[in-house]
């Protein structure tokens, strides 16, 4: 199989999604395209970041993402080190896109296979004009015809890093921050399972966000486990806490988001509340 996925912030308004396409079926005759999405907003490589983290782990090994958001690259500018298109094997795939911070967004703790950077488009203006379209897909076609990365871009040791909020935890807290609202309307979080259970599973807590109204103090397994319209927090399939209204995606609510008035970066705080950490959950407020 030959498989590549798109994430772009380049929507489907206009023609741009189209001429990635076009130039990867005249590269690749049976190649298959996947669109990871190409909703992410302008130039947000966090974002892009988001949503292949989410499900790179479904595809198998030796598919080729390709991340169009902020493209152009960098060279000698004002100093800079620039932004070279570069590609990343990790897991068992490849990941092309400019090293605007992505690949450290993307990886966070963990560390690619092998990194290499191409430099073989610097002589050609045309390729600044669609760099996704003239660069990145450019490398991907190769990749899929036999080529080796290192025999057309320069092995590399390092990558950009973007900043982005990381959940933090103190003592019977947890910092984080809303990443994602997806189409439901759910909120997603950067709190993962992993840091939540460090406080122990059967510890009393209460999640707070927005306003102290707002309070969930149990953790679901489904949506459905709470009545309709009711608030609900699970962890979702990628580990991930998040906090929805039990199919509220609609017309009149449009999900916790709308209804709770929660916006991307927003903080969300969980308190423990160990033996003989305080009297009551009520003493939260």
């Amino acid at each position: 199989m030959s498989i590549i996925t798109l994430t772009t912030d380049m929507g489907l308004d206009d023609h741009y999604v189209a001429s990635l396409k076009g130039t990867i079926l005249s590269a690749v005759e049976k190649a298959i395209i996947i669109d990871v999405t190409h909703a992410v907003r302008p130039f947000d490589i966090s974002e892009a970041a988001f949503h292949l983290n989410c499900c790179y782990q479904d595809f198998p090994e030796g598919t080729i993402h390709v991340i169009g958001v902020d493209s152009e690259p960098i060279v000698n500018f004002g100093g800079s080190d620039g932004s070279f298109p570069t590609i990343m094997e990790f897991a068992g795939q490849f990941f092309i896109s400019n090293d605007n911070g992505f690949f450290g967004a993307f990886l966070k703790e963990e560390l690619p296979v092998a990194i290499w950077r191409i430099e073989d488009f610097i002589s050609d203006p045309k390729a600044f004009k669609f760099p996704t379209k003239n660069i990145l897909i450019k490398a991907a076609a190769r990749i899929i015809n036999g080529e080796k990365p290192e025999s057309f871009a320069t092995s590399f040791n390092g990558y950009k890093n973007a900043l982005s909020l990381a959940a933090i935890s103190e003592t019977n807290l947890i910092k984080g921050h809303v990443v994602h609202m997806d189409i439901y309307g759910n909120v997603v979080t950067n709190i993962h399972r992993t840091l939540f259970e460090r406080f122990g599973k059967d510890t009393p807590f209460i999640l707070y966000f927005r306003r102290k109204d707002y309070f969930i103090d149990v953790i679901s397994n489904t949506y459905n486990e709470v009545a309709q319209g009711e608030k609900v927090a699970i962890f979702n399939e990628t580990g991930y806490l998040e906090i929805a209204i039990n199919r509220g995606a609609n017309a009149s609510t449009g999900g916790a988001e709308k209804l709770f008035g929660m916006h991307k970066n927003d903080m969300i705080r969980v308190e423990f509340t160990p033996p003989g950490s305080r009297e009551t959950l009520d003493s939260l407020f």
